[in-house]
């Protein structure tokens, strides 16, 4: 029987700090901005408070609502598959740990945004003169960052696929 100490869950208290700053983040913009205010930071980036309805890039936003249950679905499929992982993969394993707990909780703070609201609170402008990205939030952060770590881990570290016996 393996420790859990010795499997990557030792690292879900990552997941508890994404979670925590996001769910953070987003009760400070709710409390202090209104609806579609801008705020800006420095020359390439404001704060604007948006409410997306459906996924990344307002994905399936106009379609009535369904969509809040089947991200929802997705979110919650994803954080398991990834605990799984996380218990699969030996504790050392930094960079994976580090990866699957930024993505679960990414998933995790805007799975709480779906279920509560009904909408992800978004309110990160990244802009280049007149282009503006996708607005997001801390938990889009965490799953960008995450889903990057695995694609790095996956060419600097092959041996790393290795399960706990």
């Amino acid at each position: 029987m393996t420790k859990l100490s010795s499997t990557g869950l030792r690292w879900i208290w990552l997941v508890l700090v994404v979670i925590g700053i996001d769910f953070a983040s987003k009760i400070w913009v709710m409390n202090t901005m209104t609806l579609h205010e801008t705020r800006p930071l420095i020359p390439f980036l404001n704060l604007f408070y948006a409410h997306n309805y459906g996924a990344a890039f307002s994905f399936l936003a106009d379609k009535g609502g369904w969509q809040r249950w089947f991200f929802a679905g997705i979110a919650i499929a994803i954080a398991v598959a990834l605990l799984v992982m996380m218990y699969r993969t030996r504790a050392s394993n930094k960079l994976a740990n580090i990866a699957y707990a930024l993505i679960i909780g990414g998933a995790l703070g805007n799975l709480f945004d779906r279920a509560w609201h009904g909408f992800v609170v978004d309110f990160i402008d990244f802009y280049i003169g007149d282009w503006h990205f996708a607005t997001f939030n801390i938990a889009d952060c965490g799953i960008c960052i995450g889903a990057a770590l695995v694609v790095l881990e996956g060419f600097f570290n092959p041996d790393s696929k290795k399960a706990l016996s």
